[in-house]
Order: structure tokens, then C-alpha cells, then sequence
């Protein structure tokens, strides 16, 4: 069997013949030219060489099928994964009751199979808060781990090809959770989450959330506007403040380390504002700021490496380092796999998002019913509550200088080989061409 994992975790465990029946599936519906070429089978035993070389092109079948937007989000691809990972994980179809996370803290429980996907339970949670039908698309659920100041590194968005309840329980670990959050960037969709009052209650609180995390920055006098606005229960107004202050709507990544401006630089990535922001500490203690255009790039990456490190007299194996590399090849180290990826994913998400944009299209979704009403809902709707008032902001946070003007002017190219030696040869991973064809005109 091989093990197929998502975003450095273990999904599911497949056999040739199962992963052979998914792409004869595939183009059958698809037809032969739109599915990638799969690994041909062979008459005799494979030698171990044999079976590597036939797990290297299991991996970047899956890779390309993923990223092909037919075929990546087709249920018949997605059924093929929610099921493998049901079996894998070796957990029956039954009724149970989930824990889904607000942004305060607030816990919604919620009735589910554990078969259900994660439209299912996004929907099923969406009930219980009595959050309109054609809000649901404004939010998504998220994978997070609690860290020990209360605050979460977010993991991953749940994909459709995943079952919520199997991923976090197969985890078998206290610290992952299941958290719901917004999933837009651009902050003019705002207006259409407040229209409604449990809309405006979610925003309210992920947004007080951040401020306390620090993923928003506030001086003394918007902390104090910020918490008069609070005491007055304003939360509109206390919203459309916090939207004028940096890092409104970013996400933030765990600490990890970058080779520019200089090697070893420690960096906080954060996503957000069509943008990845970086806040790179100098080996001066300084801190400078520095940003890259998502509508500047023409590709991005993941790779991995191993690196070697020595301890106690003999050599070992360390821990994969990753890379998210952009353009010329500068790129974020030392991110765990499950960082990297997810700031893939929310690279792609702003690109998905552009997109619709551009062509008139809206991100509102209406809410899909089960034909067979699968899932079971309780009929009381749970209310959001307010979060506490704001504490006073950390005096103790630097001010950042800008970085050179080299960073955000850097002439970005796709990639046709490795620019680092540390990182693989070009054939082995699969780059991310969101932009490619696309001129900055249409931008």
C-alpha cells in the first residue's frame, strides 16, 4: 500500500489497483487527453528500485490531478479520498456529536456522521449559529493547533476531500481543533457578512480575536477608539476601524527563518491583502518589513529537503526542511510541512479569489441541502456571544522599518530549474502556474 498524506499528515493508505480504478474512472468521465498519464503496470515482482520509481509517479499523478481544477475538484476524485481515509483510518459510520470552535473561544456542538464531509459539517454548523443560507460560502472551517498562549497555528483549510471529524480525531492529539473563520481576503465582502446579525457577530469576534493575538497592530489611541466603541456595542463601526489598521484580515504563520536579505534571517510570514508580508529580524535585532504582489508572481512552490545534522558523536537524520520558493528563487525556510503548504493554499485562495473578481463572478454560495437529508441538525440555534473587552495593546512591539526597495521590485519569472542547491531537481516537485498566460493588465 502507499500512504498518501495532506499537508505532511497522513490521509489514507492505497493499493496500485485501487489508485489504477480511480484514474480509469477518471477518464472515462474525462476522456484521455484531459487525465494525466498513470504509472503503466508491470507483468513481474518490482525490485525495491521498482517500487520507489513507482511511488515517485504515483506522487506526481496525484500532484497533477490535484491541481487540475476539473479533475482536482471532481467528487469522483473526492469520494475516492473521503473513502480511503474513512477506511485507513479504520473508523465506522455512525452518529456523533462534533466540536467546532469560534473565533472567542465559543464552542458549537454539532450532530454529524462521521462520514459527513466537510460541506456537510460547515453546513450543520451554519445551522446551529442560524447564519443564512447564502453567508455559508463566506466562511470555511479550519484544522488549528492550540498553542500554549491560547492562540492557534492554523494547519490547513478542510478540503472536500476530507472527512472533519476522521481528520482531527486521527490526530489522536487534544491540541488539534476544528475552528470556524472567515475565508475571503478581500475586506469588502465584509459589507455583505454584516447585513445579517449572526454574520456580524462572527466577524465581530474573529476580528477582536486578532487584535488580542496581535495579528492586528493597534497604537494606544485606535486601542483606545477600538474599546469605547466595544463598551458601546458598535460593533459595525468597531469593524470598519479595525479595517483601516495594518494587518486587517492577514493570517499568521508560525516563526520560521528566510535566506533573504540575509541567510538565516528569523521571519513571521503572515497572508493577507493579495500579498505575503514578511517580518524579517536582522542579525542587528533590527526588524524591517517587506512584501510580496501575489499579482507579481507567475509561480510559486513547495519543496522539501533533509538536512544532515550531527549531535552526540554520530550523524543523523533531521527533521525535512521546507521551502516556499517564489520567482527568482527567494524563498521561507524551515517551515513545518504543514505551514508550507497551508500558505499555498492561501496563495491559490487569493489567485481563486482575483479570478472571480475579474469576471463579475461573487463568492456568495448558497446553501446546498442533502437530497436524502443526511445530516441531523438540532432545531435551537446557538447565539454568538460578545467577546471581552480589548486588554491594552504590547508596548513592548517594535516598529518596523521598510525593507529596500529590491524586495518589492524583484522581477519575478517562473522556474524551469533549482535555483538553490539545497533544494530537488526541477522534476521533482510540481510548481503552482496559477498566473501563467495572465498579463498585468488583467490585474
Amino acid at each position: 500500500a502507499y500512504n498518501i498524506h495532506v499537508n505532511g499528515v497522513l490521509h489514507c493508505r492505497v493499493r496500485y489497483s485501487q489508485l489504477l480504478g480511480l484514474h480509469e474512472q477518471l477518464r472515462k468521465e474525462y476522456g484521455a487527453n484531459v487525465v494525466p498519464a498513470f504509472p503503466p503496470k508491470k507483468i513481474f515482482t518490482l525490485t525495491p528500485a521498482e517500487v520507489e520509481q513507482r511511488r515517485e509517479q504515483l506522487e506526481k499523478y496525484m500532484q497533477a490531478v490535484r491541481q487540475d481544477p476539473t479533475l482536482g475538484g471532481s467528487e469522483t476524485f473526492n469520494s475516492f479520498l473521503r473513502k480511503a481515509q474513512q477506511e485507513t483510518q479504520q473508523i465506522p459510520t455512525e452518529e456523533v456529536v462534533l466540536e467546532v470552535l469560534l473565533s472567542n473561544g465559543q464552542k458549537v456542538k454539532v450532530t454529524i456522521l462521521t462520514s459527513d464531509q466537510t460541506e456537510d459539517v460547515l453546513e450543520a454548523v451554519a445551522s446551529k449559529l442560524d447564519l443564512p443560507d447564502d453567508l455559508v460560502g463566506y466562511f470555511s472551517l479550519f484544522l488549528v493547533r492550540e498553542t500554549k498562549d491560547g492562540a492557534f497555528s492554523f494547519v490547513r483549510k478542510l478540503q472536500e476531500f476530507e472527512l472533519p471529524y476522521v481528520s482531527v480525531t486521527s490526530l489522536h492529539n487534544p491540541e488539534f481543533r476544528i475552528i470556524l473563520r472567515k475565508s475571503y481576503w478581500d475586506s469588502s465582502y465584509d459589507d455583505d457578512v454584516m447585513e445579517h446579525r449572526v454574520g456580524l457577530n462572527l466577524l465581530y469576534a474573529q476580528t477582536v480575536s486578532d487584535i488580542e493575538h496581535g495579528w492586528i497592530l493597534v497604537n494606544k489611541e485606535q486601542h483606545r477608539q477600538l474599546k469605547s466603541l466595544q463598551e458601546k456595542v458598535s460593533k459595525k463601526e468597531f469593524i470598519r476601524l479595525a479595517q483601516t489598521l495594518k494587518y486587517y484580515g492577514y493570517l499568521k504563520f508560525d516563526p520560521c527563518v528566510t535566506d533573504f536579505p540575509e541567510k538565516g534571517c528569523h521571519v513571521v510570514v503572515s497572508a493577507g491583502n493579495n500579498e505575503l508580508n514578511f517580518q524579517v529580524r536582522l542579525p542587528s535585532e533590527q526588524i524591517k518589513e517587506g512584501s510580496f504582489k501575489v499579482t507579481r508572481m507567475r509561480c510559486w512552490r513547495v519543496t522539501s529537503s533533509v538536512r544532515r545534522e550531527r549531535g552526540g558523536g554520530c550523524e543523523g537524520q533531521g527533521q525535512s526542511g521546507h521551502r516556499v520558493v517564489c520567482g527568482d528563487g527567494c524563498g521561507v525556510r524551515d517551515a513545518s510541512p504543514l505551514q508550507a503548504i497551508m500558505l499555498s493554499i492561501c496563495l491559490q485562495s487569493m489567485v481563486d479569489e482575483l479570478m472571480v473578481k475579474k469576471s463579475g463572478g461573487s463568492i456568495r454560495k448558497m446553501f446546498r441541502r442533502r437530497v436524502n437529508g443526511a445530516l441531523r441538525r438540532s432545531d435551537s440555534q446557538q447565539a454568538v456571544k460578545s467577546p471581552p473587552l480589548l486588554d491594552s495593546p504590547d508596548a513592548s512591539r517594535e516598529p518596523m522599518a521598510k525593507l529596500s526597495s529590491k524586495l518589492t521590485s524583484v522581477s519575478l519569472r517562473g522556474i524551469s530549474h533549482s535555483s538553490s542547491a539545497n533544494d530537488v531537481a526541477a522534476n521533482d516537485f510540481h510548481g503552482n502556474y496559477a498566473f501563467e498566460g495572465i498579463g498585468d493588465e488583467d490585474l
